[in-house]
């Protein structure tokens, strides 16, 4: 159909968001990216008027500038912090993102984290697996049940990990940009002071410049060589240089990962200390949660062209 709207995609999206796109658009695949196809991309872009990427997808302001019709921009994730919204805003470009319909799985995958560093259950498998349990059993772990939990972050993800936390009888206390006074938990005004109240610090703030770094060397030692650290936000919220030296030293216990800040490229001494479980951030990466977050971002773009307001416009563009 020749009247379909042009589409750009920034990420390598999966066949059930990527086919449902190729129906309702004429869709350019990531032709921005290979400059053997820059005139072709050059040809395009002028009646290029939507993106549609991931959570870590990357649209900065100069690739804006380079649509002059582009309209709206459909991330697949609930981060948007690859995304210049100040730069969409100034052209009235909207901004979507798929907010809530991952909140279980993260939170989900927070918990795990929680467990498999505490009770060292990779190491243990790993035990077995080498043949060595005859040799001798594990080491002791540690007990998660009972203990602390500061939660860096009290959105949906960090209220629904609070509520699961609750399950396992731990307290709860939280760090964010303000108090939630309906909220029953203990809030502390900055993550070192939180820190300093946790066995178990974890981290689900978004990413961005505002919180680059936000858990840094002060942080780490206020957690202290019996805490352990968990992110399920984004690799920059940590300083990496700083933890990596805090697990080498004993500055923390251990530590629980599925993001890091050059994805998806790991330190070796992240892949390699014992006292660290890591997993490729796969926090929604279940079959259900995608599905989701697909007909989210598909549902975005639709409204967009049917002179809609967005569903799950990012709180800039609201």
């Amino acid at each position: 159909m020749p009247n379909k709207p042009e589409l750009l995609t920034v990420a390598k999206l999966a066949p059930f968001l990527m086919q449902p796109l190729q129906q309702s658009f004429t869709v350019h695949d990531r032709l921005h990216e290979n400059a053997a196809e820059s005139a072709a991309f050059a040809a395009a872009a002028p009646r290029i008027r939507a993106i549609c990427g991931s959570g870590e997808s990357k649209v900065s302001a100069e690739l804006i500038a380079r649509l002059p019709a582009l309209e709206v921009i459909s991330i697949m994730g609930v981060g948007y912090d690859g995304v210049d919204v100040a730069a969409a805003k100034s052209r009235g470009v909207m901004v979507g993102h798929t907010p809530d319909v991952l909140n279980d799985d993260v939170a989900d995958l927070a918990l795990a984290l929680m467990l498999n560093i505490a009770r060292r259950i990779p190491q243990a498998e790993r035990h077995v697996r080498a043949g060595k349990w005859p040799e001798g059993p594990m080491p002791l772990a540690r007990k998660m049940s009972g203990a602390r939990l500061g939660i860096v972050g009290m959105g949906r993800i960090g209220q629904a990990i609070a509520q699961r936390a609750l399950a396992f009888g731990m307290t709860v206390a939280y760090t964010a940009r303000s108090a939630k006074p309906a909220l029953p938990f203990a809030f502390h005004a900055t993550p070192r002071e939180l820190a300093a109240a946790s066995d178990f610090l974890v981290v689900i703030t978004p990413g961005g410049a505002a919180t680059r770094k936000l858990i840094d060397a002060e942080v780490l030692r206020a957690l202290g060589p019996e805490g352990y650290l968990i992110n399920v936000a984004r690799g920059s919220v940590v300083d990496e240089t700083a933890l990596i030296e805090a697990l080498r030293s004993g500055g923390i216990a251990g530590a629980g990962l599925d993001v890091f800040e050059n994805e998806p490229q790991v330190p070796e001494a992240l892949r390699t200390l014992d006292n660290v479980v890591v997993v490729p951030h796969i926090g929604s990466a279940t079959v259900q949660t995608r599905h989701a977050m697909a007909a989210r971002a598909l549902a975005n773009l639709q409204a967009h062209f049917a002179r809609q307001p967005l569903p799950s416009a990012v709180p800039e563009c609201r």
